[in-house]
């Protein structure tokens, strides 16, 4: 029979299995999202000041990974924002962030690069751009991205890359997103 300190004990080596890859859906996941970001870039990174937030947030969707609890969206741990780029055709990527606690968890990064491209794509996308951290250009080489050129941006080294758009179908469905599971440790 299990006593509460064994269920306390249990909560503290709970780790989720699947997460919830989707376009953000209610409030609380955009909120989650935000904070993450302000988590990610203003006080991991320290790129901004007080909050990443800029104009392209106004015309932006935002796509979420969720930790699902009992299959039920729990708590927002990675998040980007794709956006249509000034020429007809035209989508970008960016503002992409993993809470470092799951960032060797589930692929979550490589599963919000492919959400977003492939609901750019299903948007009418025939162009797909991110700028990227050069620390994460190697990720995105393995997703099927070239590298067009190097820059900086917000003082930083990044490249700026294409999407091969072979690689990533249509999703028309941005609710339901895609599912991952979490890599199983030894």
């Amino acid at each position: 029979m299990l006593c509460i300190d064994d269920l306390c004990e249990m909560a503290d080596h709970y780790a989720p299995v699947e997460y919830l890859v989707r376009e953000a859906a209610q409030q609380w996941e955009r909120d989650e999202a935000m904070a993450l970001r302000r988590a990610v870039f203003c006080i991991e990174q320290g790129i901004f000041a007080r909050d990443d937030r800029d104009a392209v947030d106004e015309h932006s969707r935002l796509l979420v990974a969720m930790s699902c609890n009992g299959g039920m969206p729990d708590q927002v741990v990675g998040t980007v924002r794709i956006h249509r780029g000034e020429a007809a055709g035209e989508w970008w990527g960016s503002r992409l962030a993993v809470h470092p606690a799951f960032r060797s968890q589930g692929h979550l990064g490589a599963t919000l690069i492919r959400l977003a491209v492939s609901r750019a794509h299903a948007l009418g996308c025939r162009i797909f751009l991110a700028q990227v951290q050069v620390q994460n250009v190697p990720l995105f080489e393995k997703l099927g991205w070239t590298a067009l050129e190097e820059t900086t941006v917000h003082g930083r080294p990044h490249a700026r890359m294409r999407a091969d758009l072979g690689w990533y179908p249509p999703c028309h469905d941005p609710l339901s997103g895609f599912v991952t599971r979490a890599k199983v440790l030894a």
